[in-house]
């Protein structure tokens, strides 16, 4: 497909048989062997993901803690040197900039992973907030990525590294680290609901890193993994995605996410007095769990609807690989947000029953 962004992997897709997509201008692989087949090696063994797309930026100084403080809405204080968080950038309104991962390298150097559709506009926010005594450089095309995931990620990273894995804790990492052939930041963090790794290393080395990876992982079932079964994975253990549970329009705390927005860090943020009102007059609007009752599958903008009356739309959905549940997320109006409530969600102009269930709908026995 001409004119779309590729990644470092790129010349690596056709001989292990991937079918590629636009994805927000970029050529990605939707899937290598099939999505269902995919997303069951990642539940059961381990699979991997090119995410090279998303974006990493480095933000140093010495104001850089004070800098991120006001960025973002989670607590950058609370970090250690090795040591990674989940956060949100907020615009005055509550609503989502971006959710991103910020890793604290050092006292005053921090890395910023930021969703792929948004790098340009992300790096035009800080830059245009950038105070003195910070300097920002976005690194995004000189970096790839590589997600390792599922239960037999540890056993096979662990051969390639002499990293002790069995000691690096979710949310840590290690920088410089041996990873194959070449040094590479490596991560306990990922976006599939299971154990594994995300590795970061210079563009060029991701091929080899790819290739040596899915050699000496062949023995425990490894496969390479597309967007398809990302996204289906990423679902079920009902982690956001930006532009569908995240978006300019919906705040963090109508998304479920209040446990990493901390009003009381001690520093104002942009976004804080807003997200303060919501929370102090209660949220008109939460993000539910809907299980179909009558047969249909909730797709992204679905109206929802409770008697005769729309209360809001799907926001995800699809049936789950995992437990064969036609299931959505949905951020409808809070009143009818209760476990069981009945619903009715529109599917080619009809009203199909369902009702509010608990998420996540699938979570990892640890």
């Amino acid at each position: 497909m001409s004119g779309l962004k590729q990644t470092p992997l790129y010349p690596l897709y056709g001989q292990y048989g991937a079918k590629t997509i636009d994805f927000g201008g970029w050529d990605l692989p939707v899937h290598f062997s099939g999505i269902m087949k995919e997303h069951e090696t990642v539940r059961t063994a381990a699979g991997l993901f090119d995410v090279s797309h998303m974006g990493e930026f480095i933000v140093e100084g010495p104001a850089a803690e004070s800098f991120l403080q006001k960025m973002t809405v989670n607590d950058v204080s609370a970090l250690v040197p090795g040591q990674a968080q989940y956060s949100l950038m907020c615009y005055t309104d509550g609503g989502v900039v971006d959710d991103l991962l910020i890793y604290k390298k050092a006292d005053d150097s921090f890395m910023l992973v930021v969703n792929a559709s948004n790098i340009q506009k992300d790096f035009d926010w800080l830059e245009r907030h950038r105070e003195d005594g910070v300097t920002l450089v976005n690194l995004s095309d000189e970096m790839a990525l590589l997600a390792l995931q599922g239960p037999k990620a540890e056993a096979i990273l662990q051969r390639i590294t002499d990293v002790p894995l069995q000691e690096l804790g979710p949310f840590r990492f290690v920088d410089q680290a041996q990873a194959g052939d070449g040094l590479a930041l490596i991560s306990r963090t990922g976006y599939t609901g299971e154990d594994g790794f995300e590795i970061y290393v210079r563009a060029e080395e991701a091929c080899s890193l790819w290739e040596q990876l899915l050699e000496v992982g062949r023995e425990d079932g490894l496969l390479p993994v597309g967007l398809g079964a990302r996204d289906t994975l990423r679902f079920e253990a009902r982690l956001p995605l930006y532009g569908q549970e995240l978006n300019a329009s919906i705040t963090p705390l109508e998304a479920g996410l209040g446990f990493f927005v901390k009003l009381n860090k001690g520093a104002d943020f942009i976004g804080r007095a807003a997200l303060v009102k919501q929370k102090e007059a209660g949220l008109a609007r939460k993000l539910v769990g809907i299980e179909m009752i009558e047969r249909g599958i909730p797709r992204t903008h679905y109206a929802v609807g409770h008697g005769d009356e729309v209360i809001g739309e799907v926001t995800s959905g699809t049936q789950s690989p995992t437990t064969r549940q036609n299931v959505g997320l949905a951020l409808i109006r809070s009143e009818h947000a209760q476990l069981g409530t009945e619903l009715w969600v529109e599917i080619r102009g009809k009203r199909v029953a369902a009702r509010v269930v608990k998420t996540p709908f699938y979570s990892r026995k640890k």
